[in-house]
């Protein structure tokens, strides 16, 4: 069985990551990219399926681990009878090839370690040939090669390796994993240490240049380490989450694979990095985020491969059983084939947050933006499938709505007060159009609140969103309402739902139910601090932190029940969620559309997702 997700740390080399449990095992890593097959992928199943354990012998759960001062290099000790030890994890920053660099340390006494190295490629299915020599191991099958490099002498069997030792204080035992394609010459492995004093110091110059230093900044600057170790240095482009398949309900079949880059992030994810003071990670992700989306704009997908491949065909490992026997594991993601008219809004939204940010517009990107805004005025009132990627019937969701009002409002800015050229007039005719039908029919008066789409029962955590994005000021009355209202019905334990599934006849089309949204509740926190209930706003980010693991990672989802993470981690969207609240939170927010005065004069005032 996997350990419990909260139980798992990350490394990672800005290609690929690796989650290291408590136990010292690896149970999941894909390579050579964050999207390959994985080969380790005991998560999803058990050893048979790839693990990598390094631990002392009999030993369970680590005493204590933690990473090394703001780096990516993960410390993890076990206190036994004879003495205490010290497994080193981290993956240097890709050269030649991948690498996997584990150090034993002895601190204290003598222990008696072991390891136990089972490479199976593609998700579990395939099991390599190995060929063992006195210090290097190799193995092959299909496209996949590795090397296993190691201080100590190890024994095959079973197509496994395995090698017991013992270690000293003072004592070092290094093992070095070098992954390559099969048909390239083999790769020279990296020196263990000479790596390692590398790695640490990418990872302090990296944070070093962060520009947050509130109240919050210990978590600020491990989730900024945490979002940066999720970003595909190649492309730039920034990933959902490490991993594929982890159930948002234990036992569910709601399982996705996250491991590719939303463009609804966009405009959340730039928040974050501008406000903190990183504006080539921002310019990156900004010039992903125009090659993605360049096309016909009508085939715009909500989420893209890492280097933008737009085919993400959904299929079914019916080998692996799933997380905790959570079926099926999925890979690919088919909801990269609905529409989704608010992407349109979020991309809108995403470029002009960093044309406020100062990073110059470009002609090409000008011309990309203004064929998207022709697709949003002739399609912004079809229905559709919604943020939440719902698999029922399409509706007419009031977020889409609002988000296609954003396109429009910050398309109107961009002529206004950028000088760039376009239809302003009409651009603006539109804007107001979306905004009175909005709301005319996404507002229950009776409730006084917005609903989840036209005429619905249900509510939306998306909701919280209309005073971010300029839609409405904070201090109306609809929208302190909603606040309001989604709070009450959504709330589990103080923790925000996205929405209630069983809501007006299965609104999304799938059994079964999920956790606490973790992105939501984030934003719970930035809607009660916008109406001026700042304390409690406070009390709910403290409890959200407090629901970090031990080194700073957070899932998609929370459940309050069993008091354990949910879906696939570490999620972005979550540690996003973490960084702009701090910010809020402190003071630091960067405003970079309508002015405070502005937001609460005119309801149609453009507004940005960082309005409070």
């Amino acid at each position: 069985m996997a350990s419990p997700i909260e139980d798992y740390a990350l490394i990672g080399d800005l290609h690929t990551a690796a989650l290291v449990g408590r136990d010292g095992s690896v149970d999941w890593m894909c390579l050579p990219r964050f999207d390959s097959p994985a080969c380790f992928a005991a998560l999803l199943a058990d050893s048979d399926a790839g693990h990598w354990l390094l631990a002392p012998t009999g030993a369970s759960t680590a005493t204590r681990r933690r990473y090394r001062g703001d780096t990516l290099v993960l410390e993890t000790e076990w206190d036994t009878d004879g003495g205490t030890v010290r497994v080193v994890d981290f993956m240097p920053l890709r050269g030649e090839a991948a690498d996997v660099v584990r150090i034993v340390e002895g601190v204290t006494g003598t222990v008696t370690m072991g390891t136990r190295l089972r490479l199976r490629f593609d998700y579990g299915s395939i099991t390599p040939w190995v060929r063992h020599g006195e210090r290097e191991h190799a193995a092959v099958a299909g496209p996949d090669a590795a090397w296993l490099h190691a201080d100590i002498a190890l024994e095959h069997h079973d197509r496994t390796l395995t090698g017991q030792f013992t270690v000293s204080a003072g004592d070092r035992v290094a093992f070095v994993l070098t992954h390559q394609l099969s048909h390239l010459p083999r790769p020279e492995p990296v020196h263990p240490h000479h790596a390692l004093a590398a790695t640490e110091q990418f990872w302090q110059d990296w944070i070093g240049r962060c520009a947050y230093d509130g109240p919050y900044a210990d978590a600020v600057r491990r989730s900024l380490i945490l979002l940066k170790a999720l970003t595909y240095a190649p492309t730039g482009g920034i990933l959902a989450a490490a991993t594929t398949s982890l159930p948002e309900q234990i036992g569910g079949g709601r399982n996705w694979d996250y491991r590719y880059c939303w463009l609804r992030d966009a405009t959340f994810t730039l928040q974050a990095l501008l406000g903190t003071g990183y504006v080539a990670e921002a310019k990156a992700w900004r010039q992903w985020l125009l090659r993605a989306a360049a096309g016909d704009p009508a085939d715009l997908q909500i989420m893209y491969g890492l280097d933008g491949t737009r085919r993400l065909t959904e299929s079914i490992l019916d080998w692996l059983p799933g997380y905790e026997n959570s079926s099926p594991v999925r890979v690919g993601n088919a909801a990269a084939e609905q529409f989704q008219l608010d992407v349109w809004g979020e991309v809108l939204d995403g470029l002009h947050l960093a044309r406020e940010a100062g990073i110059a517009a470009t002609d090409a990107g000008w011309d990309l933006q203004r064929a998207l805004l022709d697709y949003l005025e002739g399609n912004w009132r079809e229905p559709d499938n919604g943020l939440w990627e719902v698999r029922g019937p399409r509706r007419h969701f009031v977020h889409s709505k609002v988000m296609a009002w954003a396109g429009l409002d910050r398309a109107v800015t961009a002529v206004e007060r950028h000088g760039l050229d376009g239809p302003v007039d009409r651009w603006r005719a539109t804007r107001e159009q979306i905004h009175a039908e909005v709301c005319a029919q996404g507002f229950d008066p009776d409730r006084n609140t917005f609903t989840q789409f036209y005429g619905s029962d249900g509510l939306d955590a998306a909701l919280l969103l209309i005073p971010r994005v300029g839609f409405l000021p904070y201090d109306d009355s609809r929208v302190v309402g909603t606040v309001e209202a989604v709070q009450k019905q959504l709330s589990t334990d103080g923790f925000l739902l996205r929405y209630q599934p069983q809501h007006d006849d299965n609104v999304d089309g799938l059994p079964g139910t999920e956790g606490a949204f973790l992105a939501c509740t984030f934003w719970l926190a930035d809607a009660l601090h916008g109406i001026g209930r700042t304390g409690e706003a406070r009390q709910l980010f403290e409890r959200l932190l407090g629901l970090r693991n031990d080194v700073g990672m957070l899932a998609e989802e929370y459940d309050p029940v069993h008091r354990r993470h949910l879906g696939n981690t570490p999620q972005a969207f979550s540690l996003v969620g973490l960084v702009n609240t701090a910010r809020q939170l402190s003071g630091t927010s960067t405003r970079t559309s309508a002015s405070p005065d502005e937001q609460h004069t005119t309801p149609s005032a453009t507004g940005d997702s960082n309005a409070n």
